[in-house]
């Protein structure tokens, strides 16, 4: 897919990777992209393939306009799959909270810079970042 703007899959792939070790290239399909967060471990006595980590997620979606996005917190579990969990430690929480506003700036910048938007896919989507 070829964004108004000119851009390429290929191309944002590489500006996307350039914003930090958040997007999981194995995840992203035609014009979906998934980005995450391992913030926080669980418990560090396993050993590191059966790690828990709290932790945040994004897809964001082209569009006509840029992108939308759905945002999640919660586990990363052994299996490595997210689990959508309430985060009840209120400095973890804070921390996440914290991580995921600074990458969502650095997205949102990057975005601006090449002219395209970057907007919840519904209202829900900002109550699980705010």
């Amino acid at each position: 897919m070829i964004l108004p703007n000119g851009h390429s899959r290929s191309r944002l792939m590489k500006e996307f990777i350039g914003l930090g070790p958040y997007i999981r290239e194995s995840q992203c399909k035609g014009n979906r992209y998934f980005f995450d967060c391992l913030a926080v471990c669980v418990n560090s006595k396993p050993s590191p393939e059966k790690r828990e980590f709290w932790g945040w997620w994004i897809d964001i979606e082209a569009d006509e306009e840029g992108f939308v996005f759905h945002c999640q917190t919660g586990l990363f579990d052994k299996l490595g799959d997210w689990q959508p969990k309430a985060i009840k430690d209120a400095e973890i929480k804070k921390e996440i909270d914290r991580n995921l506003q600074e990458f969502k700036q650095k997205l949102q910048d990057f975005l601006s810079s090449i002219k395209l938007t970057l907007r919840p896919m519904g209202d829900d989507e900002v109550k699980n970042i705010n």
